[in-house]
Parts: C-alpha cells; structure tokens; sequence
C-alpha cells in the first residue's frame, strides 16, 4: 500500500507541475505585446506613386519652359525630398498634404489618419521651383538634373543646414 500511495504522490505532483505550467502560458505571452495605441509599421507606397507638386484643376497649367525674367530650377532625387519635406514640415493635419517627417535614415514621410508611416517619393520629372528658392538645395543630388552630391542621410540626426 505504501508503493500505491507514493506513486500517486509523484503523479499527482507531476499533474500539477505540469497545470501550473499551463496556466503560466497564458500570463507570460501577454506580457510585452505592446499596447493597442502603437504605431502600425510604415507603408511603403512608393512604387507607383509619386508626391507632386501640381496645380490645382482651376487655375491654367503652368507653361513648359522658363517664363520671361524667372529661371526656376528642377529638383529631383535628394533635393526633391528634401524641398517637400521643408515645404510641409509645419504643416498640420495628416495624409500626403499634412505634416512631413524626416527619418533618422534621411527619408521623408507622412502619417496617415490611422498613425501609419507613409514614404513620400518626388515627381520623376522633378520639381520646377524658382532658381532663388532653389539654391537651398544646390548641394543635394538631384539638383536640376544632377547626379552627385549629397543624399539626406544624417539630416536628422545633426543639426540640419540653415534654410
């Protein structure tokens, strides 16, 4: 009798060992999930997509060369973003026509109604921007169809140029 009582012992104590495990399971997996309100992962919509600097339906389109006593200059690439980052990073509101972010890898993006990150991508055409406000952004890549010169990169992080 001694032997059946000592083997339900070691079972019984084997079955709650092994409940008390499974109870734990549930507790310790709803531990660092994160909270309902963070921030969805960003959206890369940048295939397909471009942020453009149009003009609206109402008013006639601007004519396709210089126009008499203004150069503009065209900012593509690096200087693109960076000129559409400036251009809307005071704005407010959300979505492509709201506030502007620079992240620390030297992209511009937006958030959406529901907090996600959008990247912006500049017109393949570029930008056509008086060659006076232009200037700003004659050291970036892009500038009036130039390929070197700096990327955005470390913007972010360091003090950013004096606009």
């Amino acid at each position: 009798m001694n032997t059946i009582y000592r083997e339900r012992k070691i079972v019984s104590r084997l079955l709650a060992v092994l409940l008390s495990a499974l109870l734990t399971v549930p507790l310790l997996s709803s531990c660092g999930g994160g909270s309902r309100t963070a921030t969805p992962p960003p959206v890369d919509d940048t295939i397909g997509r471009n942020v453009s600097n149009r003009v609206p339906v109402n008013q006639p389109e601007a004519k396709k060369g210089l126009s008499t006593g203004q150069k503009v200059a065209i900012l593509a690439g690096a200087a693109g973003l960076y000129y559409l980052y400036n251009k809307h990073k005071n704005s407010q509101g959300e979505g492509a026509e709201g506030k502007y972010y620079l992240s620390k890898n030297g992209r511009v993006y937006y958030r959406d109604a529901e907090h996600r990150a959008h990247w912006v991508t500049p017109p393949r055409e570029g930008i056509r921007v008086p060659e006076s406000e232009a200037q700003k952004y004659r050291e970036f890549q892009g500038y009036n169809g130039r390929s070197t010169g700096r990327d955005l990169s470390g913007i972010a992080s360091s003090a950013a140029p004096a606009l």
